[in-house]
């Protein structure tokens, strides 16, 4: 059962053919349009896909309770992926068709905590694009008040699939 469980979700993926079928922008725009599936760890760290342009990608997230560590604070993991997607989602727009990316490595600056519960946008934009690497830098600022929360940096591999 528990192999049944892993294959129907799998269905909510895009398969590799399409993937490979768009640009990196193409793939973006339709994320973002509702035409293909939103990555599942969005839904379960409550964020979205917003914005999406040339070299420029920003989601829209809240966090919870339930992104809390033990101190009641919101984990740094929380910030770590909402800037990771932003960012490599920015390199994304850059992707040719017929290749992928992924994340080589990120850092990430926490400046003060988020409250639990405030709205954030989070904003990549890429800095050098080539064939082989993409290098984005991202923020998570307030979406009411524009307060900053974290600053990024990532650098991410190129690859034609295979």
């Amino acid at each position: 059962m528990h192999n049944a469980m892993y294959v129907d979700t799998l269905s909510q993926l895009i398969s590799r053919e399409k993937l490979l079928s768009l640009s990196g922008m193409e793939f973006m725009e339709q994320m973002r349009d509702g035409l293909l599936p939103a990555p599942p760890i969005s839904r379960v760290l409550n964020y979205r896909v917003d914005v999406v342009e040339d070299g420029r990608v920003v989601f829209r997230g809240t966090p919870e309770f339930d992104h809390t560590n033990p101190t009641g604070t919101i984990h740094g993991g929380w910030y770590g992926t909402l800037l990771d997607s932003a960012m490599a989602c920015a390199v994304m727009t850059k992707v040719p068709r017929g290749s992928v990316y992924t994340t080589l490595e990120y850092k990430v600056n926490i400046t003060r905590p988020i409250p639990v519960g405030t709205p954030v946008l989070a904003q990549g934009v890429v800095s050098h694009a080539g064939r082989s690497t993409g290098v984005a830098e991202g923020t998570i600022r307030g979406a009411d008040d524009g307060r900053l929360y974290a600053t990024g940096s990532t650098t991410c591999i190129i690859m034609a699939a295979t």
